[in-house]
């Protein structure tokens, strides 16, 4: 046990900051929202009729959002927060299970716990622990910011042991994949891409769900049974308050786990159940600088990131029909969707603005995860072996900047492209095009704001660069595209780079927004450079 309480307090010293700024984050956002949005915008319980009726008639916003289940105070809440909290929830479990199982392995530190009396099952322990832990604070401050912002205690802590029992799903998926794979990048990209498509098949199920007469509530189809996420929802928090839906995704968790501890027993340090591919006997042309090889090495992060932009591309334009459809069934329904989405122009455009922003956030954490990758292969001591020739230093973080701006460029093309497609096959082509190559042209500002803060973190203070990076496009991020659906005060949604983003809807868009954004991030990448001047690598 004295292990094992050393081995745990080790953990919670080496997070300490990223999981306060996760937990305090998530807790945090869960409040304000709940008070900003239940309790300011929508106060009036007709108001959440309409809302609820806007997004059963449309569907597609219920693969964001999640199933209705009434318009009271709490039933409201959770249909607009629960989804997106669980998701980021899961991301926090399956990051921390690879970065204290194969990430320890990759430096090392895993071999020499493992020389100790500990050996190597004890870490295990202490990782699962640890995990199950900062679930069970993820629930209970959730439970406590909720009851905070005025909402009735006993469905609050449903809500949060929803939030816990999804997180305890995803902590086992991450140690499992870190059990998969040879490298920590490799587990944390596959374990990441699981969550995010347990959001994805959560929101099919919901979108493909029976509505209630009313059009207050969803039954969501079997799809959202596959999702840790969707068996949060069906405990109805606030409403039925039923937590037999969540021995499923404990039960995965606890099944995943005792797999683990059994592969974890029996393998070799180091070793992985996907044996590491063959390289090739020769690299290519591209391997011979080293702006290539930075290149080379975001690929893989390009063509993730690149799949979800090109879904939402799709996904901006393809509505329209369905928006037709609405506009002779149900008028009054995109009247009303049209004012809440602040739009000037047409409801079409309005969509294509809403997707498209949510594109810019996404090309914009490719891009900082692109600027990251310098810190990774510093951190990893392979940049030594590039600075060991005659490349500076500054022109070597320049060139993943450069990459950066390359990543950000091609995202947004193919989501374009998308796009363009999706209009094609409308009604409205002509009109849409033009409208769908302005939204993508809006993006860059913000992305490059934030790639420029990641290159300054990376050369200014590389050890909390990553944390630091994350937490400000993460937040940044629910701020600019959920701060206004929820009624979130003005100047809290102006902190966020997305927030002044050129709206290119209507006959009138306002670029200066854009251009100091874009003036920012040049500043800070500029300030980056002049920093890696002066300090020496930092290795782990």
């Amino acid at each position: 046990m004295r292990l094992l309480a050393a081995l745990l307090r080790q953990r919670a010293r080496r997070d300490a900051l990223q999981l306060a700024l996760w937990l305090a984050g998530l807790a945090g956002l869960t409040a304000a929202a709940t008070a900003a949005a239940v309790f300011d915008a929508f106060a009036d319980e007709d108001d959440r009729r309409e809302i609820l009726a806007v997004a059963i008639a449309t569907r597609t916003i219920l693969i964001f959002r999640g199933t209705p289940n009434g318009v009271s105070d709490g039933a409201f809440a959770f249909f607009l927060l629960y989804a997106w909290i669980a998701m980021l929830g899961g991301l926090m479990a399956v990051l921390l299970a690879v970065r204290h199982t194969r990430g320890d392995e990759e430096t090392g530190r895993a071999e020499l716990i493992g020389a100790t009396p500990a050996g190597r099952v004890l870490p295990l322990a202490a990782t699962v622990l640890h995990g199950a832990l900062t679930q069970l604070g993820l629930a209970v401050l959730t439970a406590a910011g909720l009851v905070a912002a005025g909402l009735e205690p006993h469905g609050s802590l449903v809500f949060g042991a929803a939030l816990g029992a999804s997180g305890v799903a995803f902590l086992g998926i991450g140690l499992l994949a870190a059990q998969v794979f040879g490298t920590a990048r490799a587990a944390s990209g596959a374990s990441i891409a699981v969550v995010l498509a347990a959001y994805l098949v959560r929101g099919i199920g919901d979108a493909a769900g029976t509505p209630s007469d009313d059009l207050v509530r969803v039954t969501p189809a079997w799809p959202s049974w596959l999702s840790p996420i969707g068996y949060g929802q069906l405990t109805g928090a606030y409403v039925e308050n039923d937590l037999a839906p969540l021995t499923a995704p404990l039960a995965c968790g606890v099944v995943l786990i005792a797999l683990v501890f059994a592969l974890q027993s029996a393998r070799d340090q180091g070793a992985s159940l996907l044996p590491d591919r063959g390289g090739r006997a020769r690299g290519s042309r591209l391997l011979s600088s080293s702006l290539g090889l930075a290149w080379r090495l975001s690929l893989p992060v390009l063509a993730a990131w690149s799949a979800g932009a090109v879904v939402a591309g799709l996904l901006a334009t393809t509505l329209t029909a369905a928006i037709d459809e609405l506009s002779g069934d149900l008028p009054q329904v995109v009247e009303l969707l049209q004012a809440r989405m602040g739009a000037i122009g047409s409801i079409e455009e309005a969509f294509v603005a809403l997707f498209f922003g949510m594109v810019g956030i996404l090309a914009a954490c490719c891009a900082v995860q692109a600027g990251l990758r310098a810190r990774q292969e510093e951190s990893r001591g392979t940049a030594e072996a590039i600075l060991a020739t005659p490349v500076p230093r500054v022109r070597w973080l320049a060139e993943y900047g450069l990459v950066g701006v390359a990543v950000i460029a091609v995202m947004l093309a193919a989501a374009a492209a998308a796009g363009a497609i999706g209009a094609a096959r409308g009604d409205h082509a002509e009109t849409l095009v033009p409208v769908v190559l302005e939204a993508a042209a809006a993006q860059p500002p913000a992305c490059l704001t934030f790639l420029g803060v990641t290159m300054l973190l990376v050369a200014a203070a590389p050890r909390i660069a990553a944390t630091v990076a994350w937490t400000l496009v993460g937040l940044s991020g629910v701020l600019g595209f959920f701060g206004p659906v929820l009624g979130l005060p003005e100047a809290v949604v102006d902190l966020s780079p997305f927030a002044h983003t050129p709206v290119p809807v209507g006959d009138e868009a306002g670029w200066s927004g854009g251009l100091w954004l874009a003036i920012a991030g040049v500043v800070a990448a500029g300030a980056g450079l002049v920093a890696m001047r002066r300090r020496e690598l930092a290795t782990d």
